[in-house]
């Protein structure tokens, strides 16, 4: 589980290159700074989705009290609750954070300046959010300005959550994840839902390259139904080479796809799939 899903620095993970190094930074200028070249666009096209997923979630009364909680796995610095919770665009935040001013601040004056931003512009419907990544700086950020309502760094690829993540997953109610599919396994999933009390929704773009269909067994294990349109597909990010590129198209290949106009166009594309409570189709 490595950030929101883009990869890490230097080096390649079975193929797809790895950006490591911008996860461990104490505020997310780094991580803007890398991904801008790269015109890193799916939290953008899932911003509408998850808005929309979690008014709808947020509605549905599942008979317990409060609110149900949105849990952002592989959640970095809360690039999703920000666009989620408020009026900001992916654009924007590029722009921000890799302004003159932004480059001229310490991380504490970031924060600060982050803070206010964000508080500005919180939206009305904004729902609560706590975040999940295995980088403790990262959300650490995250939670400082703002964003999020909890943060934690377990990583339940190694290990079941610790008691605070525990006690937080009794109130979540809708479970996204935008990139981090070729990170996070099955026994993730297994670790959360083990532990959740309310009924679950999951919404996660994943990439083309990778099979979902081991997490799906997982969901359905919990009483998840998911559905998936595969002929809609969302742009991730451009390729840091032709190495990646041939990684991609053979992935997609292997995995029954048809990287024509997509990844062979020189983008990683994803598809979304919804899991709800219900039955196998």
């Amino acid at each position: 589980m490595a950030g929101s899903g883009s990869g890490g620095s230097e080096g390649v993970a079975g193929g797809k290159s790895r950006f490591d190094d911008i996860y461990d930074r104490p505020d997310p200028r780094a991580y803007f700074a890398r991904l801008a070249p790269l015109d890193y666009e799916i939290p953008h096209h899932a911003q509408p989705v998850l808005r929309r997923t979690a008014t709808e979630r947020t509605a549905l009364d599942d008979g317990l009290p409060g609110r149900p909680v949105v849990l952002d796995l592989c959640c970095s610095y809360g690039i999703n609750a920000a666009l989620l919770n408020h009026e900001v665009t992916l654009a924007e935040m590029y722009d921000r954070y890799t302004s003159r001013t932004a480059r001229s601040m310490s991380t504490a004056e970031l924060t600060f300046w982050d803070r206010e931003f964000y508080a500005a512009r919180r939206r009305a419907d904004a729902v609560p959010v706590i975040g999940l990544d295995v980088s403790a700086p990262a959300v650490h950020y995250a939670l400082a300005a703002g964003l999020l309502d909890a943060a934690f760094h377990d990583d339940l690829e190694q290990a079941p959550p610790g008691p605070r993540l525990t006690g937080a997953l009794a109130d979540v109610g809708l479970i996204t994840l935008t990139g981090g599919g070729s990170y996070v396994t099955a026994r993730t999933f297994t670790a959360l839902l083990d532990r959740v009390r309310r009924p679950v929704w999951v919404s996660a773009f994943v990439l083309r390259t990778v099979s979902y269909r081991p997490i799906e067994r997982t969901l359905a294990a919990h009483g998840l139904r998911t559905t998936v349109d595969a002929s809609r597909t969302y742009p991730q990010r451009l390729f840091t080479d032709e190495r990646e590129r041939q990684y991609a198209i053979e992935a997609v290949r292997s995995l029954g796809g048809d990287p024509t106009g997509r990844e062979e166009a020189g983008r990683f594309h994803s598809v979304c799939y919804e899991s709800r409570p219900g039955p196998p189709a």
